[in-house]
């Protein structure tokens, strides 16, 4: 029973972590010019599917300090996607996008 008591601060730990990084990815995909709406559905499935260090490739293309990009379409933020070069990043968020323009995210 001791271990499980234990390892109960982990798995709180572990919750706040993944609503930071979801916080974190809706934020960028909102600051790279998607609608509130298209950002609130697919982060969590892209934090659920994504490695930190893929998460923060996509960090890296919200809009420079200052500056407010445009709002931009899910297929134009799609091929903006491409340019991290990293396959499993550009499926997870075409697969989102896909699924929230469905109404099934």
């Amino acid at each position: 029973m001791r271990p499980a008591v234990a390892l109960l601060p982990l798995a709180l730990l572990g919750g706040c972590v993944e609503t930071i990084a979801e916080s974190r990815v809706r934020s960028a995909l909102v600051e790279a010019g998607l609608s509130q709406g298209n950002a609130d559905c697919m982060a969590g499935r892209m934090v659920d599917r994504l490695t930190i260090a893929q998460l923060r490739k996509l960090e890296a293309l919200k809009a420079r300090p200052g500056a407010r990009e445009k709002p931009v379409t899910i297929g134009e933020y799609i091929e903006r996607v491409r340019r991290v070069g990293d396959s499993e990043v550009i499926a997870v968020t075409a697969s989102s996008a896909g699924l929230c323009a469905a109404g099934l995210g």
